[in-house]
């Protein structure tokens, strides 16, 4: 056995967030790959199928493909060239522009419609419009672009019909995340739609399952005797795919599914990038990153903790400023985890060792992994702090319970979670609730409990009135006279049954269209429902608000987007009063004043006025 150098781990690490990351450009991938030998990272391409299905069939569309940088755009392109017969050297010959025979077609590529000058873009886009009109056309296009290149090139077309047109459907389009519209021979993809943790799993599975790891299982420090010589990069990897829990896996799954659900995208080069760093992060490596030949350094200077994946997860090897300009540590970092804890937790981290009513929990949670929970870096620190000594040590303590938080955010087992309070590490406690007892519920057909949906009314009413009320079996309307968007609001206007009752309700439900979930109110069976994107930010700031919390301390952007939902039921509810006119009753002028009774239940007073 010895020390070998492994070209998967050097071409591996040009995926992390190093200064020059060429490897990040589909471009140089197939070069590096063949230069160094090794097989491409390969799991299944979303869509890529069924494109080259659209362009073998017998009435082919012309395709955009759009989606933020990273998103897999080029790579697609590629793909499709080669999957139709294309030379694969001639796609790299740096052509603007590829063409492809394909039966009585001609498909047009342009893997990147920032690359094409100004004037050669309106010709192209011109021309893509017209076929599009014309059934008889020999030409098909496929064109990447990110969505606001697209709509400048398309605002330059100003004397053609049909790119005015096409324009305009593309617009359409991107607004209600469609694919096509009925009538015309063009379908748009947004790969900014596709789901973060689906993507995740699959480059997960196809980074681990890489036959380059076959090297590691020759070198001395794959899997020793003594643990504390085992190489950080191999216990990583092992972290990642334990068959036992796989915690740390789902964990990340979950957080990147809640990120997407609110409305924060990850593209395909990003979450390479997060997988990467997971595995080599290192602050003490080029760029914060591990190689083979910096192990040797590393275990003997007892800095093994520091490649802890679960500080790794949020980017703690790398500086500040690298963290924030890095999407995926940006996004991951504003949950909060490892600042945010409760009192239970950090007893367990501070005093388990010793104290017999915590030390179960800490045998259970830190003692039994002696990696990169009880390590003798964190055991002495803990000493010194518990001892009172003035040391560094004891300064380092107090940094390392962030790193530990992190840890155990990940490692707390799901029988521990409610008891331990797992969400309590993160800035949204009910985001647990969230993703397993609404969103996947939903997701299944299945019912949410009752007592969400209450609660959430509950929420809505205390941000609608401005009053502290307790009612959660309906919706509370009120304003301050005609000015709906008051903070206190005195004027009872109506109100609307939570529960299904003569039309209305207020509900949770699962859009197919945008796969996210949405909250919907009903006020009457021959009226459109109002709806609102339920994401995680708002779902927390109702649940805050229903606790007791002032509406304004924990989102102002939250506040203000609740009332303009109130607004949108309110412009229903007028809807609603001229349905249900009497045109015989004797007119008179009726206010409601709100009143609050000892209970905090909330109702009308009638003010009646004769006209």
């Amino acid at each position: 056995m010895k020390i070998l150098k492994s070209d998967w781990i050097d071409f591996l690490r040009q995926y992390g967030p190093i200064a020059h990351n060429d490897n990040m450009y589909d471009e140089v991938i197939h070069e590096t790959l063949k230069k160094k030998k090794l097989q491409p990272i390969t799991f299944e391409t979303p869509y890529l199928q069924e494109l080259v299905d659209n362009f073998k069939s017998d009435k082919p569309k012309s395709i955009i493909l759009t989606g933020t940088a990273g998103d897999g755009k080029s790579f697609r392109c590629r793909a499709i060239w080669e999957k139709l017969g294309g030379d694969k050297n001639a796609w790299n010959q740096g052509d603007k522009i590829h063409t492809l025979n394909i039966e009585q077609k001609k498909l047009i590529i342009i893997k990147d419609l920032s690359e094409i000058n100004s004037d050669e873009q309106i010709s192209l886009l011109i021309s893509m419009s017209e076929s599009i009109f014309q059934e008889s056309s020999s030409d098909i296009y496929l064109i990447a672009a990110n969505d606001g290149q697209l709509i400048e090139a398309f605002t330059k077309i100003k004397q053609n019909d049909s790119g005015l047109k096409v324009g305009q459907i593309i617009e359409e389009l991107l607004v209600t995340d469609s694919k096509e519209k009925d009538g015309y021979s063009l379908s748009l993809y947004n790969l900014s739609r596709l789901e973060n943790a689906k993507l995740f799993q699959d480059i997960l599975e196809a980074i681990l399952n890489h036959p380059g790891w076959q090297t590691c299982h020759q070198c001395v420090y794959c899997n020793p005797e003594d643990i504390h010589q085992r190489c950080p990069i191999w216990e990583n990897k092992q972290r990642l795919e334990d068959t036992n829990t796989g915690l740390l896996k789902q964990r990340l799954i979950d957080l990147l599914e809640l990120a997407e659900l609110n409305e924060r995208h990850l593209p395909i080069r990003q979450l390479l990038l997060l997988v990467a760093n997971i595995l080599l992060g290192h602050p003490d490596g080029e760029d914060g990153l591990m190689n083979c030949k910096q192990i040797p350094s590393i275990l003997s200077s007892a800095k093994t903790s520091l490649a802890s994946p679960y500080r790794n997860a949020f980017g703690e090897n790398l500086s500040e400023r690298k963290r924030y300009k890095t999407d995926v540590f940006a996004i991951l970092r504003s949950f909060g985890i490892g600042i945010q804890t409760s009192d239970r937790i950090d007893n367990i981290l501070i005093f388990g060792v010793d104290d017999p009513t915590l030390n179960q929990d800490y045998q259970d949670l830190i003692g039994f992994d002696a990696y990169y929970g009880s390590d003798s870096k964190f055991c002495a620190a803990q000493k010194a702090y518990l001892e009172g000594d003035e040391s560094e040590d004891k300064n380092l303590f107090l940094s390392l319970l962030q790193s530990h938080r992190q840890r155990l955010f990940f490692t707390i087992p799901p029988e521990k979670a409610l008891e331990m309070k797992l969400w309590n590490l993160t800035n949204f406690k009910y985001a647990g609730e969230y993703l397993e007892e609404v969103y996947r519920v939903r997701k299944q057909g299945e019912r949410v409990t009752p007592k969400i949906v209450a609660r959430l009314a509950k929420g809505l009413n205390r941000v609608f009135t401005g009053w502290l009320i307790q009612n959660q079996d309906e919706l509370i309307l009120a304003t301050a006279g005609s000015y709906s968007q008051a903070r206190i609001s005195r004027i009872f206007e109506d109100t609307i049954s939570v529960i299904k009752d003569r039309g209305e309700s207020v509900t949770l439900e699962f859009n197919h269209y945008t796969n996210k979930l949405d909250l919907v109110v009903s006020i009457h069976p021959q009226i459109s429902s109002i709806r609102m994107r339920l994401n995680l930010t708002r779902y927390e700031y109702l649940n805050q608000v229903a606790e007791g919390a002032l509406p304004s301390n924990f989102s102002q952007e939250c506040y203000e987007d609740i009332l303009a939902f109130k607004s949108q039921i309110l412009s229903q509810l007028t809807k609603r009063r001229e349905l249900e006119k009497d045109s015989n009753a004797e007119e008179s002028i009726n206010f409601k004043l709100l009143q609050v009774n000892a209970e905090g239940k909330a109702s009308g007073k009638l003010l009646e006025i004769e006209s």
